[in-house]
């Protein structure tokens, strides 16, 4: 098979042996498989890839169909359509993937949407539902709003019925990331801002933090009492200075999240989480996954190039052919 490959410090396209289903594996015919700011870590040689995952192949998701299945699976069969989120190894042609991982692709949702949907919505949902618990009515601050994980979080955000406040710095983005508000949303339920302006629209319950250690004296001085601030990306920064005496009088949290490095069992629980509160919102077309831009596999390094460009609104990802 061919796979993006790693090689100094660099992506190329190589062949690489196919892989073989173990126990309660799949083997997917991967037909999309998006670009995560994980791969570029990888690539820089700053974030190897967990233990079982190819070293070499980056790729924390995919979607397509089942080839051939492993001793033990039960759930899916040859010709199901797919999606997970895998340690790596998922920009490749072929891929094994864990059952208990892997979700179905609802019908009629493109393999691009698909293919760029497991990791960012996984991600946000699990900061924001499981681990902060936004509830219905509460005040949602995504920070970094037009990336992949902040579209997913900003509409996770509106079907769980919270008024999201969006932060993007680009202002070519604003309009884009205003345009995921559905027909299903209460009026301003979505306002998109400069990050300037974040301190005047609070106090939020909830932050999503996407940006990093700059925005959290911010965060923190915007802090509801009860809020939570979730962390997951520091791509600005990942050292702060903070006044705990702010996060004591708001009676606060902070807690910060990575999803590559849990084990099996841990991606498995919040792959039904996700299959059982968010699948049906895509399926219905309440969600939707943007996408900036799709590259065949052969041109993996212009994708990478167009990813790490940056300004860019949804998702970058490589599709067969």
């Amino acid at each position: 098979m061919r796979a993006v490959t790693i090689v100094e410090r660099r992506v190329e396209v190589r062949d690489h042996p196919d892989p073989v289903p173990g126990w309660g594996q799949l083997l997917v015919r991967v037909r999309a498989a998006g670009l995560n700011g994980a791969d570029l870590i990888q690539v820089a040689g700053n974030y190897p890839a967990p233990p079982g995952s190819p070293p070499d192949i980056p790729g924390l998701e995919l979607a397509g169909e089942v080839d051939s299945v492993g001793p033990g699976v039960t759930r899916f069969a040859p010709g199901d359509s797919v999606m997970a989120v895998v340690g790596g190894g998922g920009q490749a042609e072929l891929a094994v993937i864990g059952e208990r991982e892997a979700m179905p692709v609802p019908a009629g949702v493109p393999w691009e949407q698909a293919g760029g949907f497991p990791e960012v919505f996984t991600t946000a949902h699990d900061a924001l539902c499981s681990q902060a618990g936004l509830a219905t009515g509460e005040r949602l601050l995504v920070n970094g709003a037009a990336g992949g994980v902040g579209t997913a979080g900003v509409q996770i955000g509106l079907v769980c019925g919270a008024t999201v406040t969006a932060s993007v710095r680009a202002p070519q983005r604003r309009a884009d990331v205003a345009g995921l508000s559905g027909s299903g949303s209460a009026p301003g339920a979505l306002v998109v801002v400069d990050p300037d302006e974040v301190a005047d629209r609070g106090p939020y319950d909830v932050v999503l933090e996407l940006v990093g250690a700059p925005n959290l004296p911010v965060d923190l001085a915007a802090l509801a009492t009860g809020g939570r601030i979730a962390v997951i990306g520091t791509g600005a920064g990942s050292r702060a200075e903070i006044d705990l005496g702010l996060l004591m009088r708001a009676r606060g949290r902070i807690h910060g999240s990575t999803l590559r490095a849990r084990p099996p069992e841990a991606k498995a629980g919040a792959a039904r989480e996700v299959e059982a509160h968010v699948l049906p919102h895509l399926a219905a077309g309440r969600l939707r996954v943007p996408v900036c831009a799709t590259f065949p596999l052969a041109e993996a390094p212009a994708a990478y190039e167009r990813f790490a460009a940056g300004a860019k609104y949804g998702k970058v990802v490589l599709v067969a052919g």
